[in-house]
């Protein structure tokens, strides 16, 4: 499963505070075909679906698709805000490279 940073939990909050979410939405973390390097992150606010795998930190949850677990497991999510551009960054140590970036990548084996 995925590892989250307390600042990834901490601005995950503020952003549901933020938007008024409605009860039981979190941050739906996924990966699909694309991107410069094969491979992109998509992370949208969202309902638990049938099939997720579900992190519960604490007041909040992560949701990540059966998919695209495999491509996912033990990465680190973490919240970034600095001179190149504030977001969620993911550090996958499935990845064989990564694009300059940092939202695609190029899986090291097919999940």
């Amino acid at each position: 499963m995925i590892n989250v940073t307390e600042t990834a939990v901490e601005h995950l909050r503020g952003l549901l505070a933020e938007h008024s979410a409605e009860a039981g939405q979190g941050l739906r973390v996924q990966v699909a075909k694309g991107g410069c390097s094969g491979m992109q992150y998509e992370m949208s606010l969202g309902q638990q679906q049938q099939g997720d795998a579900v992190l519960q930190r604490d007041d909040v949850s992560f949701f990540v698709d059966a998919e695209s677990a495999g491509y996912l497991q033990d990465a680190t999510l973490d919240f970034q805000d600095g001179l190149t551009g504030a977001g969620f960054r993911i550090v996958n140590p499935n990845a064989a490279r990564t694009c300059g970036c940092g939202t695609s990548f190029e899986p090291a084996r097919l999940a």
